[in-house]
């Protein structure tokens, strides 16, 4: 039931990933869930690339020092995290956005379209035992320097998928929704 899996979905990060590996297969399957995305207009705005094996040790690389030249508190810390992230994934799905050329629908709705494809991709990747974490990092409005994108295209952040081994916590929420919602 569709209730469970949004209850029990949880971000799963990089460290608690195993060496087992994510599929092609399993990945298509979870971009496919991303195509059936709720959209306006059906701009379809939402945009993936996919980086396996080498390409993600280079990203990390990449992410590490474009960190490290911009950063205005640097933490040695947060350095590794961005080196090492991408070598415990399995695979990192570039979460881009492409903007309608004519602008024809608010830019947030197309941000929103493309953030429900994400939710589609993480509650896919869930039921099937895959872990994922959608990581936007300080750094990701240089990401055209990584790869090409096409003009109007916006790199929103970064899908990181694992296998684990792990029982996931209970979920928690702070307050109730009655808390959070007003009765017209």
């Amino acid at each position: 039931m569709i209730h469970n899996t949004i209850r029990t979905r949880r971000a799963v990060f990089p460290p608690q990933y195993n060496d087992e590996k994510v599929t092609k297969e399993e990945i298509q399957q979870i971009l496919e869930a991303a195509n059936w995305a709720p959209t306006h207009r059906r701009t379809e705005p939402w945009r993936f690339k996919v980086m396996q094996g080498d390409v993600q040790l280079r990203f990390g690389e990449f992410l590490a020092e474009r960190y490290k030249t911009t950063a205005s508190n640097f933490s040695e810390f947060k350095y590794k995290k961005y080196q090492n992230n991408p070598k415990n994934a399995a695979a990192i799905i570039a979460i881009c956005m492409q903007r309608d050329p004519s602008e024809a629908i608010p830019e947030w709705e197309e941000i929103a379209a493309t953030a429900m494809a994400v939710q589609n991709m993480w509650l896919t990747a869930h039921e099937m035992n895959i872990g994922a974490y959608w990581s936007s990092p300080q750094v990701i409005d240089s990401m055209s320097e990584f790869f090409e994108m096409n003009e109007g295209e916006r790199c929103l952040g970064f899908f990181y998928l694992g296998k684990y081994d792990e029982t996931l916590p209970d979920g928690v929420r702070k307050t109730t929704i009655s808390e959070k919602t007003v009765w017209l």
